[in-house]
């Protein structure tokens, strides 16, 4: 059955394949991005003519994460156009990467802002409908960086680890709604996220403070991180996520994972089977078994 998707970030990577891999199985897609009149124009344009000559339904329309009156009108002009959405892909965000200290507080506030606040904005505004539609699907794309901590990632991990906490506790609280949350937490991936990493402004200079061997292993790390991108043995095909996000969205109500980890995942996977029993242990504690079951429209 045809689903109204819509996802965010769709200008680039993750989100612009998984647009057209939606709509190529029928779905109308609502491919959201930034300044869909300038700087992303021609990005826009591309999936029109793909839609056109394809004949697929993709939408693309623009939406800033970090706005709530952007998100609020894009969310009622889906509304408007195609009701309640069925699923929300929030696929939107940055990756900052340096020496953790060097990033002021108003850096890792547009961190934060852009990876958890954003999500926050989208589910504000399109949950009310979803909810009383009865059903509905979020897909959050997380991290293995939201499970593990390494030098260099502090602000980004920050708002990984946040978002994790915050998914878990809403697909709780969402489950008597019909309404289904889920995270894929992919690793390393040959995306416009890796090569438009913000660093650090560090006004005051102090990367200069720290002993040389520091600032070398960032940009050792970041060789690493290209030289896997060019192997390819390695999976670091961004399809691999865009395949685990078309699998959710077909799979029925209440058969899906919580977690997804995709490609690279420093023993993530392995890391999630063994807290999984935990998690359930703590809502069974506390009483709130019913919280962990997806009420089926």
């Amino acid at each position: 059955m045809s689903k109204t998707i819509v996802i965010t970030g769709c200008s680039s990577g993750f989100g612009k394949l998984a647009a057209v891999k939606l709509a190529q199985g029928g779905n109308r897609v609502y491919a959201t991005m930034r300044d869909i009149g300038g700087r992303n124009s021609e990005k826009a344009e591309e999936l029109r003519s793909i839609s056109k000559d394809q004949g697929f339904d993709i939408r693309p329309l623009e939406l800033d994460v970090t706005s709530t009156d952007s998100v609020n009108a894009a969310a009622h002009q889906v509304d408007e156009e195609s009701g309640s959405a069925d699923v929300v892909i929030n696929n939107a965000g940055q990756m900052y990467v340096g020496i953790t200290e060097c990033f002021d507080e108003h850096e890792l506030a547009r961190q934060l802002d852009i990876n958890v606040v954003g999500v926050h904005r989208m589910n504000r505004a399109f949950l009310p409908a979803m909810r009383v539609s009865g059903t509905g699907l979020v897909i959050n794309i997380s991290s293995v960086a939201g499970r593990i901590s390494i030098p260099f990632f502090g602000v980004y991990h920050a708002s990984k680890w946040a978002l994790e906490g915050y998914c878990q506790s809403l697909r709780y609280e969402l489950a008597s709604s019909g309404v289904d949350v889920v995270v894929i937490e992919p690793g390393p991936f040959s995306t416009a996220l890796f090569g438009t990493s913000p660093a650090p402004a560090d006004k005051d200079g102090r990367t200069s403070t720290y002993i040389p061997s520091v600032p070398q292993s960032l940009a050792d790390m970041s060789e690493a991180f290209g030289q896997m991108f060019e192997n390819d043995e390695v999976p670091t095909d961004p399809m691999i996520v865009v395949d685990r996000m078309v699998e959710l969205v077909e799979m029925q109500s209440g058969t899906r994972p919580f977690r997804s980890v995709c490609g690279v995942d420093f023993d993530v996977r392995g890391m999630n089977a063994t807290c999984e029993p935990y998690y359930d242990g703590v809502i069974s504690a506390m009483g709130m078994e019913d919280f962990a079951t997806l009420k089926a429209k």
